[in-house]
């Protein structure tokens, strides 16, 4: 029997991923059961549950995918001497997370919008009830904080940013924007990323009088 190769299992995975993404998207956590993702990825059940178990590692796998993706890139801006600005930074993560610069590892749509805002919204909904997942949100949230943290220390070291203020208050400052965004568009229709790059620089051009 030909051994199947780890790039099929790979693309397995990211297809029924994708597809449960689509769903929670679509209909919520609540409201999609297996069968939905089965049919929305034309699998069988033995082909998905080979995977996942149900529902709930779907969902975790979900959140810790889309919270390491972000994590990594901002570990990687932080390599920079300076790293890029946040109007920048900010602009090139949201891009990637909610794939408006086309497809990539994180552009799930649904009827040609990003889903990730909606399902931002139901896995902070979730959490509420689902002390597992609320615990796997925090780790997540925990890891990107301090990698915004590194980034933010990289701006004082260089100069750019004034260090009598908290790096890890300037990083949830940062997050809060990104996450309030992210909320914008699932609760009120989509906006290019430019506007909240816009937003920021606004903010980054404000001197004190006098």
């Amino acid at each position: 029997m030909a051994r199947v190769s780890q790039e099929h299992l790979d693309a397995r995975r990211r297809q029924i991923l994708d597809g449960a993404a689509r769903c929670f998207a679509r209909n919520g956590f609540h409201a999609t059961s297996m069968q939905d993702v089965l049919k929305e990825v034309n699998l069988s059940a033995g082909a998905v549950y080979r995977y996942f178990s149900g529902k709930d590692e779907l969902i975790a796998a979900i959140v810790t995918e889309v919270l390491g993706g972000v994590r990594e890139a901002f570990e990687d801006a932080a390599r920079h001497t300076p790293p890029p600005m946040p109007d920048v930074l900010v602009g090139l993560v949201m891009t990637q997370v909610l794939g408006l610069g086309g497809p990539g590892k994180h552009g799930l749509t649904w009827e040609g919008e990003a889903s990730f805002p909606r399902l931002m919204v139901q896995v902070w909904t979730e959490t509420l009830r689902d002390s597992e997942l609320s615990a796997l949100l925090r780790e997540g949230f925990g890891a990107v904080r301090d990698a915004w943290v590194k980034v933010v220390e990289g701006y004082q070291e260089a100069g750019v940013m004034r260090a009598d203020v908290p790096a890890e208050h300037v990083a949830r400052t940062l997050i809060a924007a990104a996450q309030g965004f992210a909320a914008q568009q699932a609760l009120f229709g989509t906006a290019p990323v430019e506007v909240l790059q816009d937003g920021l620089r606004g903010l980054m051009s404000v001197r004190a009088p006098g």
